[in-house]
């Protein structure tokens, strides 16, 4: 089991979406340039890893947070964008949210995500909050 905070106690098993190691990833090393953007985003197997922490403090919700978080770390950040704004009040059809969820479980392999999309348009219905 790993040691919480993750960062503070186990940053060589720590990786970033590249590979590198959160103890790879100084200020030194962004100075000298080997550090990109990329190299400071977080993996999905990290998320992953939080969710794991989280269901050992029972703490079920934010574990599901992180699984979410784990399969959006696969999206580009304009089809968050998009979906962010979609998934405001009075923005979208009931029919954009299902093809929203869909584009999630098929072209992005993120089963949760599709179903918390899907579940929202079925409350904003019954709120009377869609197009």
């Amino acid at each position: 089991m790993s040691k919480y905070p993750l960062g503070q106690y186990e940053a060589d098993t720590i990786t970033s979406k590249t590979g590198k190691k959160l103890s790879q990833i100084t200020l030194d090393e962004v100075k000298r340039g080997s550090v990109t953007a990329e190299d400071i985003k977080i993996s999905p197997e990290m998320l992953k890893r939080q969710g794991q922490v989280a269901a050992s403090a029972d703490n079920p919700q934010m574990e599901a947070n992180f699984e979410r978080a784990a399969e959006l770390s696969n999206v580009p950040d304009d089809v968050i964008l998009n979906m962010y704004n979609k998934l405001r009040p009075n923005r979208s059809t009931k029919n954009e949210l299902v093809l929203m969820a869909k584009e999630l479980l098929e072209k992005y392999q993120a089963p949760h995500c599709a179903k918390l999309v899907l579940e929202a348009a079925e409350i904003y219905e019954k709120r009377g909050i869609l197009l």
